[in-house]
């Protein structure tokens, strides 16, 4: 079935607002053979074409410029192997769906983001991440996939195939994904520990945290002398949350509440001091047992801008004290995330080749956050830091180049899969190259 074909414009924007476009054509397949024929309608037209998934990301990655190809009608049925405990599901399936669906077979993936509304097409190809120092990104969970290239030639790329390594964190400029097969594990349960701790106690044993715990990550509020320190494991034992305090943690304070008071400093800028004050000082202990994924995964209902950078752990302290000073200085409402990754050899991915620490840096939407973005772009591009492609950044394919050692293949084998540039847009253009 080709699915529907509409020639009218629609506004887009994404999650954060940070992105909009206006597409000249909507295409709504419902199969492969809908994909191949409206990729192949658009590269005779010579017409781009962007799959937007979810929209969370900050960036214009997906931002469908000229065509919009919209698969949440491509819906296909799970394929689960309990043996291998692979699982193929396809492209638009959304994490929850994808945890709802693991979950009910007994399995689970290794790690997961705290965020579970994208599709997994869209969270592997930009690169989503958790934290675990021995644990890498969703995509290094893939061991095949299916790819509608620029041309609507259809390519089976399993786990053998050095492509692979490429096309699985691919920013969406290589082809349509249509299917994924994920590597995952038997269903785990984690005890998580939440509390706050002194500022210069987490540094000083942050690397050690990292290595003794299976996921760690902290929350520092600029000017704040405390975070929150979340360690996740998998050993230990601990009730779960009563559906009470799920409710007031994670619903009532961390959205409702919140979503408040940075309503509050972005209408009175001078408050910004007092608003993140109290809500360092608002952070509460917490230990619970609960399934990983929803222990991983939290609701976000507060609208934010985000900027992540990776940078060789063994920079971590150097780093957090450039950024520790320059966020310091700012009306920032919003907390710094700090999380930790494993090396990995995707191409393109942030961690390629050294183990890497992120600083996420967010603002309040509606608030200036270019200023402050900038500040801590130049302190992470001075310790070689690599920019989360879904999360905001300014850099080129000139520079980028520089930090990625398998840049040129990927270019090369999007020269061989995209040669019209089908599925570029200004983001790709400005970070891959025309």
């Amino acid at each position: 079935m080709r699915g529907i074909h509409v020639t009218v414009s629609r506004d887009w924007t994404n999650w954060a607002s940070t992105a909009t476009a206006k597409p000249a054509t909507i295409a709504a397949p419902t199969d492969v053979d809908g994909i191949v024929a409206d990729v192949r309608t658009a590269a005779e037209r010579g017409q781009r074409l962007k799959v937007p998934g979810s929209g969370h990301s900050f960036t214009g990655i997906a931002a469908p410029e000229s065509g919009l190809l919209d698969l949440s009608g491509f819906r296909v049925p799970p394929v689960i192997d309990t043996t291998t405990k692979r699982v193929t599901v396809g492209s638009s399936t959304t994490l929850r769906e994808l945890n709802a669906v693991l979950d009910a077979n007994g399995l689970a993936l290794a790690n997961l983001g705290d965020i579970d509304a994208q599709t997994v097409a869209g969270a592997t190809s930009t690169g989503t991440h958790g934290t675990g120092g021995a644990l890498g990104g969703l995509a290094t969970f893939i061991r095949g996939l299916t790819l509608v290239d620029g041309e609507g030639v259809v390519h089976e790329i399993g786990e053998d195939d050095p492509r692979l390594k490429a096309v699985a964190l691919g920013l969406g400029a290589l082809g349509v994904i249509t299917t994924v097969t994920l590597q995952c594990v038997d269903a785990f349960a984690l005890v998580a520990d939440e509390r706050p701790m002194p500022l210069d106690q987490a540094v000083a044993e942050f690397d050690a945290l990292a290595d003794q715990n299976d996921h760690v990550e902290f929350f520092w509020f600029p000017r704040a002398e405390q975070v929150l320190l979340k360690r996740n494991n998998r050993s230990g034992e601990a009730a779960p949350l009563s559906s009470f305090r799920r409710w007031l943690d994670d619903d009532f304070l961390s959205n409702s509440v919140f979503g408040a008071a940075c309503r509050l400093g972005r209408a009175v800028p001078a408050m910004v001091p007092a608003v993140t004050a109290v809500s360092a000082k608002a952070l509460s202990q917490r230990t619970y047992r609960d399934a990983s994924h929803r222990v991983f995964c939290t609701p976000r209902r507060v609208r934010f801008v985000e900027m992540e950078y990776a940078v060789p752990r063994e920079a971590f302290a150097e780093v957090f004290a450039a950024l520790r000073a320059e966020a310091s200085a700012r009306r920032i409402v919003f907390p710094v995330e700090v999380r930790v990754a494993a090396a990995d050899d995707l191409w393109l991915s942030t961690a390629h080749g050294r183990d890497s620490v992120y600083f996420a840096v967010h603002q309040f939407q509606g608030m200036p956050y270019r200023e402050y973005f900038d500040a801590i772009e130049a302190i992470m591009r001075a310790a070689d830091g690599r920019p989360h492609w879904g999360k905001m950044h300014w850099r080129s394919a000139e520079d980028l180049a520089t930090t990625y050692p398998r840049f040129a293949d990927f270019t090369a084998l999007r020269d061989e899969l995209d040669p019209a540039r089908v599925f570029s847009n200004s983001y790709l253009d400005r970070v891959l190259g025309v």
